[in-house]
């Protein structure tokens, strides 16, 4: 289009992005391919208010700051210029100039590709080439509700779910989409969530320390390749979330930290603008450009990628000023608390402005407290999340799991406590990569037992998982027993479905998903406490579960779990109504890897009173093993 510099990037503009109320910066900041004046072009703009002057540079202008020098755009702190004669594919960076001397190249903050690291410049890119066909999936998810429909996420690290050639090279966003599609369909996973997509400069940092929030990494290919993946994954009717980093930010010279020779982005004050658990930068919300900055970063990812969630990194830090810092190391809010006020309210309006735009989206939190109200509205006092990681859940269901089954008996209160809050919030059941790293063991390293046990004892874990109220999410290799624990550096270790155990796993997992989807009593009331009802939470002895999950109309499905690997012959469960029960899956069978013990397929009822109700079955509980059984006449 014919614009010219002043419309492009106005008054208005700058107005709402100093005020903090310009939730899409993304198209007027950055680099802009466009036509001025009948010249072809690119338009930057760049917030450094305490620069003393700021320059584009590149191969257009041999790298040379005198040749690029920007306008300032009033007394906003925006800096703009027009390049003609470039276009998409350019490199580039700004060369900003400070007070007391300070000179640095850095990348643009809101550059929407980079080159592959190690190189640090921003890429001009255009994010109009490719044309999405996701449109029946985009219609499907805006007439659904998340917290009534089956949620079952697997969650990816691309960089080392597989990988090409002899295992070094990293595979590209097209050829993961082919690849990552057909197995997420087979295994019967509603959702994909990808740890950070976004440029990052350490390999080792997973995605977690960001520098280019605009950017898709260029490791795996172009940001029209990361579109690809998306569009692709959608037409195969799952969704896609992204692990969103908001809490803090690297030090890297090149990047956020410092922007202007001054402290921009984060606070001045290392009480309050460190993290030094973490050796990075806190973002200072209570600045408006900064929220402005995130808080349009959020938008970019939904309007751009048509991702359909975003789980937000760290909340804990974010809300509490003294989060993993010592006595002195903290300053405390105005009133004299822990709190941080300016997090939440930026948390607050994120939440109310995607939900706004994007009522069908996930908005969920990683967040470990007890904090109150995480997933409720902001008008009630609540943070406005969609959902929440129950973070309580998998510390006790994996504490209760590493432990001999002889001692289960004496911490069966780590299995029944959480129905004591388990509709406080709208939970997400993690079983993530955090768990299988830096010594903790891989999920069926965790298991107790033999080999047989070890396996029998992880069928058991994700059989507890997918039948408990809540959300579900495995990190990759958990669904067939990655022994290790996971390596970013390296592929998963796929070779192991070679052998049966790992295969059979892969099958129970696979039939879990899809019973989990076909059975609405296992996800429709997730959130609303008429969705399960205990049959018995007291066999401690025996460390037995017994409990029922509902639908919206009140039918049932009965869930019984044996956590000892002596099998339970005569065992009796009252049950709401008499008739047959059919075995829907069994943990146990010999097609899983299990020894073959069940219910024939299932059993009619006894009018033998159990449990405070006039009809029960009387099952063999497989060792180690979980039944789920429903009433089919």
């Amino acid at each position: 289009m014919t614009t010219s510099t002043r419309a492009f990037f106005s008054d208005f503009d700058a107005h709402l992005f100093c005020e903090g109320s310009h939730y899409r910066i993304y198209e007027k900041m950055g680099a802009h391919p466009l036509t001025v004046d009948g010249k072809k072009g690119v338009h930057f703009a760049v917030w450094a208010p305490n620069a003393e002057s700021v320059s584009v540079i590149g191969d257009f202008n041999d790298w040379d700051a005198s040749k690029g020098q920007m306008q300032k755009a009033g007394e906003t702190g925006v800096w703009t210029t027009f390049v003609s004669g470039i276009t998409d594919g350019a490199i580039y960076k700004y060369f900003v100039a400070g007070k007391n001397g300070y000179r640095a190249e850095k990348t643009d903050p809101v550059g929407f590709a980079a080159e592959m690291r190690p190189r640090t410049a921003s890429v001009v890119a255009k994010l109009d080439k490719h044309k999405w066909n996701d449109e029946k999936w985009m219609k499907k998810r805006d007439a659904a509700s998340h917290l009534a429909s089956p949620v079952s996420i697997y969650e990816l690290h691309l960089g080392s779910w597989r990988r090409g050639g002899n295992g070094e090279a990293f595979l590209s966003y097209r050829e993961l989409a082919e690849q990552i599609v057909e197995y997420v369909k087979k295994m019967g996973f509603t959702h994909v969530e990808l740890m950070p997509v976004s440029e990052h400069p350490l390999d080792g940092s997973w995605g977690y320390q960001t520098t280019g929030y605009f950017a898709a990494t260029s490791r795996f290919g172009t940001p029209e390749d990361l579109m690809f993946l998306i569009d692709s994954l959608h037409q195969a009717d799952i969704g896609v979330i992204i692990d969103w980093v908001p809490a803090h930010f690297p030090r890297d010279g090149h990047a956020l930290g410092l922007f202007d020779g001054t402290h921009l982005y984060e606070h001045a004050d290392p009480r309050q603008g460190e993290h030094r658990e973490w050796g990075t930068y806190v973002f200072n919300y209570g600045r408006y450009e900064v929220s402005n900055f995130l808080l349009s970063n959020a938008m970019f990812w939904f309007d751009k990628y048509h991702i359909d969630g975003l789980r937000v990194d760290a909340v804990a830090s974010m809300l509490y000023l003294d989060y993993a810092r010592k006595d002195g190391e903290w300053l405390p809010n105005n009133y004299g608390g822990r709190e941080n006020i300016e997090a939440i309210e930026f948390m607050r309006r994120l939440n109310e402005k995607v939900y706004l735009e994007y009522p069908s989206v996930m908005m969920i939190a990683e967040e470990s407290t007890a904090w109150p109200q995480v997933t409720r509205p902001t008008y009630l006092g609540g943070l406005g999340f969609g959902l929440k990681w129950d973070m309580g859940w998998m510390n006790d269901t994996l504490k209760y799991f590493s432990l001999d089954p002889i001692y289960r008996k004496f911490n069966h209160d780590k299995l029944t406590f959480r129905a004591m809050y388990a509709t406080s919030e709208n939970f997400v059941l993690p079983l993530s990569h955090d768990e299988v790293v830096h010594g903790k063991c891989s999920l069926l390293n965790k298991m107790p037992g033999d080999t047989w046990q070890k396996f029998a004892n992880l069928r058991l874990l994700l059989g507890y998982q997918y039948t408990t109220p809540g959300k579900k999410l495995l990190f990759m290799g958990g669904e067939f027993g990655q022994w290790i624990e996971w390596n970013e550096a390296q592929s998963l270790d796929w070779h192991l479905l070679e052998f049966g155990t790992h295969a059979g796993l892969s099958r129970f997992t696979a039939d879990l998903n899809h019973l989990y989807r076909n059975e609405p009593a296992l996800y429709e009331m997730d959130c609303h406490p008429n969705g399960f009802e205990w049959i018995d939470c007291h066999d401690g002895e025996q460390s037995v579960l017994s409990f029922m999950r509902k639908d919206k109309h009140g039918t049932p499905v009965v869930v019984v779990l044996n956590f000892t690997p002596l099998p339970r012959f005569n065992y009796r469960v009252g049950v709401p109504e008499s008739g047959f029960y059919k075995e829907l899956i069994n943990s146990d069978a010999a097609e899983y890897g299990g020894s073959g013990l069940g219910n024939c397929g299932g059993f009619d009822t006894d009018p033998v009173w159990k449990h405070g109700r006039e009809q029960s079955l009387n099952l063999t509980l497989p060792p180690l093993g979980m039944v789920v059984l429903k009433k089919v006449n």
